[in-house]
């Protein structure tokens, strides 16, 4: 199979102009293509996996990967699927986070000469001339139409910033620029970006004739990651410090029942045919698929190693087997264990919760298990003999951590 029909049986592509050119760049590994990150905080997230493992994909098949980083538009911020401004960051935040985000990045897609490349669209957007912008790019578009793109309608109501009304110039900038500069031929993003990958393909043929070959497709890229990136409790980082290797196997292996194989398809590089056969095996084998799934994440994203150990710790966790030695623990010293630590101070010290009224309400609610046992009360203590066995907490059903004596 192809790398465009694998893309296609994988579930992956919402929507592409020209599909025949496009599948013939891509199957022939002749396509320059773009995705673009905002550098919004220091570290990429689980939402970002699709387009990660697209790159990836696509890479191994031949064609080269540009990795925008938006320097400059996170300077105005993308308005897509936001009822709200986005804060302005400053050029050193910006900068830090680009080059948290290249590490990362490395684990997926290789860099250097003849492979892929990152750029910053500070590096063009900043250097821009008002009066010439407005004359070269801004006689291309009818406001008309940019007010019909979904990504503007759904802010019209409480209220649109002149600011942000400029993000699809931008971006559409940004593609007619890569086409000139590094013969970018393509671009990707995800169902939410098609009205603002639109603006930048119709942007080169306007400005360089009908004839210029331009490409754009979308997938199901930011609607499903978006969906991923999001739990009960904030972001689910790619960075170890942020998020260990056994939350983030955790949180694959707790997806829900109908999502798994779905996450397979989209995430991972077992083969279509493995797959096909996986969507044979009955219900009893669905915590398979989720160890499975769990483990080929982690293992792309923090080494094999790490997934081995994620993976002996959670099955620690629901079968009694395993070793539980990497599961995210704290250390209580003797002195604040001494007179027993209350349940509330305790979760609070493990970062399970970040109020005593959060606390109080998943203990009433019966969310919080000591060892297997439930907590039925607030005035519930450990006690130095308890930490000095190693204590384990369960909020809800799937959050997990460990406090032990130092």
């Amino acid at each position: 199979m192809k790398i465009y029909e694998e893309l296609r049986a994988r579930g992956l592509i919402a929507q592409v102009t020209d599909e025949n050119e496009i599948r013939e760049l891509v199957n022939n590994g002749k396509a320059v293509f773009y995705i673009g990150f905002d550098p919004t905080a220091d570290s990429l997230h689980v939402g970002h996996c699709m387009a990660l493992c697209l790159m990836r994909r696509l890479q191994q098949a031949g064609n080269r990967p540009v990795v925008l980083i938006g320097g400059g538009t996170g300077y105005i911020g993308d308005p897509s699927g936001r009822t709200d401004m986005r804060a302005m960051m400053t050029p050193e935040t910006i900068q830090h986070n680009v080059e948290c985000f290249k590490k990362q990045m490395e684990r997926f897609i290789e860099f250097g000469p003849d492979k892929a490349i990152m750029v910053n669209n500070a590096d063009w957007l900043l250097k821009l001339n008002y009066i010439e912008l407005l004359r070269e790019v801004g006689a291309c578009f009818s406001v008309n139409n940019m007010l019909r793109a979904e990504c503007y309608k759904q802010r019209m109501e409480k209220g649109l910033s002149f600011l942000e009304f400029n993000y699809m110039i931008m971006q559409s900038y940004d593609f007619y620029h890569l086409y000139k500069t590094y013969g970018c031929n393509m671009q990707f993003g995800g169902d939410d970006q098609w009205s603002n990958m639109l603006g930048g393909t119709e942007l080169i043929r306007k400005k360089l004739g009908k004839d210029a070959f331009a490409m754009t497709i979308t997938l199901l890229m930011n609607s499903e990651g978006k969906k991923m990136g999001k739990t009960a409790n904030g972001a689910v980082w790619l960075d170890p410090n942020k998020t260990s290797p056994f939350e983030f196997y955790q949180y694959w292996r707790n997806v829900d029942d109908a999502d798994v194989i779905k996450c397979i398809r989209l995430l991972t590089f077992i083969p279509i045919e493995e797959i096909e056969e996986m969507e044979k095996w009955d219900g009893s084998r669905v915590n398979e698929l989720k160890e499975i799934l769990a483990f080929e994440l982690t293992a792309l994203v923090h080494g094999r190693e790490e997934a081995e150990k994620a993976k002996q710790a959670s099955r620690a966790l629901f079968s009694g087997e395993g070793d539980d030695a990497n599961m995210p623990t704290t250390e209580i010293s003797p002195e604040d264990a001494a007179a027993g630590l209350g349940i509330i101070e305790l979760m609070k010290r493990c970062g399970l919760v970040t109020s005593n009224g959060e606390a109080r309400r998943l203990i009433e609610q019966g969310g919080v298990t000591l060892n297997g046992e439930k907590v039925t009360g607030i005035d519930r203590a450990v006690t130095p003999d308890e930490l000095r066995e190693g204590v384990k907490i369960r909020k809800g059903k799937k959050v997990f951590h460990k406090a032990v004596l130092k």
